[in-house]
């Protein structure tokens, strides 16, 4: 099932705020902020269908609610979502973004973003899904558009202005 170019742009727009998955067969332009938090974006482009989560935290501690707001449940119920749309594993590709040090040196081995990241490097690799793209790390957040039903990912780095004295 091919998209045409006027069904790409009159894609849907939905925002995805932190802690939350979303996708979709249909077209969607899925835009996020990320600080030190990281999306994965999976696409299956047989199928044209893609999916997105922002997740703040790398490990639900086992207490409580298992919120996407932890990396090992966001990936896991992401890709639950995928198949029950009629993916198959073996053709979902990723794409990582996120995991800033905004408050921190970028140089700091132990900020959160830096264990989002890896977290989402090796939940992947341990499902086989191969990562296509990333920008990742670094000291500045990102805003991304993520188009589900294309696999396209704009990403807008996001720079502090200096305060005027």
């Amino acid at each position: 099932m091919q998209k045409s170019a006027r069904q790409i742009e009159e894609s849907k727009e939905h925002f995805l705020f932190p802690g939350n998955i979303f996708v979709s067969g249909e077209s969607h332009w899925v835009t996020t902020i990320l600080g030190s938090c990281v999306s994965v974006c999976l696409w299956d482009p047989a199928r044209k269908i893609g999916g997105i989560n922002h997740f703040l935290l790398p490990f639900w501690n086992g207490l409580g609610l298992a919120s996407p707001k932890y990396g090992n449940i966001a990936i896991e119920k992401l890709i639950e979502k995928i198949l029950r749309k009629g993916c198959n594993i073996e053709n979902l590709r990723a794409k990582i973004f996120g995991g800033a040090a905004i408050l921190q040196s970028a140089n700091n081995e132990k900020h959160i973003g830096l264990k989002n990241i890896a977290l989402a490097k090796e939940y992947l690799e341990s499902k086989k899904i191969p990562i296509v793209a990333s920008d990742v790390g670094g000291i500045f957040g990102r805003r991304i558009k993520f188009n589900t039903s294309t696999g396209v990912v704009l990403v807008k780095k996001i720079v502090k202005a200096k305060k005027r004295a």
